[in-house]
Parts: C-alpha cells; sequence; structure tokens
C-alpha cells in the first residue's frame, strides 16, 4: 500500500497526486515484481476493480510494463462486493459473501500468497478484522496533512523490514502483533 509520510493512502477526497512516480526506481519495480511472483491471488474491493482491469488489460506489447501487466491479467483475481455481481475483468470474479469468511476460507488453501489491492475503504475493512498477515507499506516522501487511512484504530506492528529506495520512497515490511 502506498501511504504518505504522515500515514495517508489519499487525500480526503480520494486523490492519489503526492504518489512519487515508481516507474524510474528498477529496484522498487523488480521488488513488485517479486511480491507477484510469491502470490498466486488478488484481492481487491469493487471500487478499485474496473479501474484496475482497464489499466492492465490495456497495456500494449511495445510498453516495458507488457510482462508485468500480463501477470496482472492473468493472476487470478477476486473482487469483493456487495452491491455488484459480475465483473469485466479477465481472470477475475466477484465475491459477495461474508469478507471475513471467504478470506480465511482463501488463506486455509494451499498455494502462493494472497495479495490486496484497493483503497483506503476495502484495505481498512481487512485491517478492521485482522485479516492481514504482512503489511508493505510504500511511504513516499510527502505530507499531506489529512486524508484517508486505512488504520480504522491503534494497532501494534512488528517491523520485519525496511529499505530506502534513490526515489525516496520507504518500504516498511511489518507484521501484526497479535
Amino acid at each position: 500500500m502506498q501511504v504518505t509520510a504522515d500515514g495517508y493512502v489519499a487525500t480526503p477526497d480520494g486523490h492519489l497526486d503526492w504518489m512519487a512516480p515508481l516507474n524510474d526506481d528498477a529496484e522498487i519495480l523488480a521488488f513488485i515484481d517479486h511480491l507477484t511472483d510469491t502470490s498466486d491471488t488478488i484481492i481487491m474491493g469493487r471500487k478499485m476493480s474496473s479501474e484496475f482491469h482497464t489499466y492492465w488489460e490495456s497495456v500494449p506489447k511495445e510498453s516495458p510494463e507488457y510482462t508485468f501487466a500480463q501477470k496482472m491479467v492473468n493472476i487470478p483475481k477476486i473482487v469483493f462486493s456487495k452491491t455488484e455481481n459480475k465483473t469485466n475483468g479477465k481472470n477475475a470474479r466477484v465475491e459477495n459473501g461474508d469478507l471475513t469468511a471467504q478470506i480465511n476460507k482463501l488463506k486455509s488453501g494451499n498455494g502462493k500468497d494472497i495479495v490486496a489491492y484497493g483503497g483506503a475503504n476495502f484495505m481498512s475493512s481487512l485491517v478492521k478484522a485482522n485479516l492481514i498477515d504482512d503489511y508493505y507499506l510504500f511511504i513516499n516522501p510527502v505530507a499531506i496533512g489529512k486524508g484517508l487511512s486505512i488504520f480504522p484504530e491503534r494497532m501494534k506492528l512488528n517491523l520485519v523490514d525496511s529499505k530506502t529506495y534513490k526515489s525516496g520512497v520507504v518500504i516498511n515490511h511489518y507484521q501484526p502483533i497479535r
């Protein structure tokens, strides 16, 4: 999850114009590629899904992003929604059931890791239900003063690893202290 130095994931109105461009940082891209390769399922909220599918499915073959885009298209995706019953994304399905029950069912199965992509509301739901085992926070070198957070209440985290990249982004890997 990309966050500001003061802990927000979006401006109060949901804008992300504060994010550092990561396309010029080969080390970060390699790390994101690694995280993707260690997973076999992507979960996301309804609000993010259409932009996610549209972006990754439209990357042209000539683009330097094409190989990674194909990974994003080919990995099975589950869109959690209370209002939608279908999605137009390739290799994607909609899940309308109880979020906690469905995620725990996924986690109990065999396979690789599950990666969560989403906005503040979806991620906050996962945090509140204590469904996240590892947090990778991409801390951008900017403070916005106020905004949306994924942490609805105080939570203790254990720092597993931290690395600074040339873009100024620091990636902190945390695990919740349960």
